[in-house]
């Protein structure tokens, strides 16, 4: 299995892009920002059917441009008119969905290809796929690990971030487009349907079991991480998708840490007692 070309660089975009997708889930699971994730990956569709209406056999640049100008999109209006967040995000998301659907109605030809975006295929990953994955998992790892300390305030409460100094507007844009940027990437891991997944689940089962905000990204990494290798090792073994076998991993770490956290409440309540 590890001596085939294909499972080694599926393995590698993995082991790069889930701990990354569990990291920044941690900021958007408490800034409450998982339909912000979801619109971008869903807007990302319209990306990919204007590549293939180009003729580009590979749409992934529109595709992330698409995602960064729906991202761009959704601050401006939430900032430039007093329509609630949510109802900005459904109409971005219902807009930009539609606008792709139509697209690929007027396309012939690309219907495998559609499902390939749509529901993942780490294991057709390129060389090249790679190469940009490792960049981004250096810069946005990096930069992240250097903001943490403001993007933790931030995430507490903007008005405190802003007494204290921290340029809230520009670090919401830098986090707001780096978000989307990961997610438009981590599509050929799990697909427009799947991604928001593994931004959501590793940090809700980080956070059953973590104390503080530190255990809380740590675990929601690891989480991260296993449940990437282990769902593709597992996907492979068993002969069924990727993206959803790699979900349901999570969603087995998940249970797990739900049954953890109540077997350590029990444990504490009962020393209290």
């Amino acid at each position: 299995m590890f001596t085939e070309p294909f499972m080694q660089r599926a393995l590698l975009a993995a082991l790069l892009l889930a701990p990354l997708c569990a990291l920044l889930g941690v900021f958007v699971t408490a800034r409450r920002l998982a339909f912000f994730s979801d619109t971008i990956s869903h807007g990302a569709l319209a990306g990919v059917a204007l590549g293939f209406w180009w003729g580009l056999a590979d749409p992934t640049l529109p595709m992330v441009g698409f995602s960064l100008l729906v991202a761009v999109a959704v601050l401006w209006l939430k900032e430039n008119t007093e329509l609630l967040t949510d109802t900005i995000l459904a109409v971005v998301l219902s807009g930009s969905v539609s606008f792709g659907i139509i697209l690929l109605s007027l396309l012939k030809g690309y219907r495998g290809e559609i499902q390939r975006y749509l529901f993942g295929d780490i294991l057709a990953v390129s060389p090249q796929d790679v190469a940009w994955t490792v960049a981004l998992f250096v810069v946005v790892g990096v930069g992240i690990l250097a903001r943490l300390s403001s993007l933790a305030l931030l995430t507490a409460s903007e008005e405190m971030a802003h007494v204290c100094g921290v340029p809230v507007q520009r670090l919401n844009y830098l986090f707001v487009l780096t978000l989307a940027l990961v997610v438009a990437m981590s599509i050929h891991l799990l697909g427009i349907i799947l991604v928001t997944s593994l931004l959501v689940i590793p940090p809700a089962a980080a956070r059953s079991l973590s104390r503080n905000f530190r255990q809380h990204i740590t675990l929601s990494v690891l989480v991260g991480l296993v449940g990437g290798l282990g769902g593709i090792m597992l996907s492979y073994q068993i002969d069924a998708p990727c993206g959803p076998t790699i979900v349901l991993t999570c969603i087995a770490m998940f249970l797990l840490s739900l049954a953890a956290g109540w077997l350590r409440s029990r444990r504490n309540a009962a020393q209290a007692s």
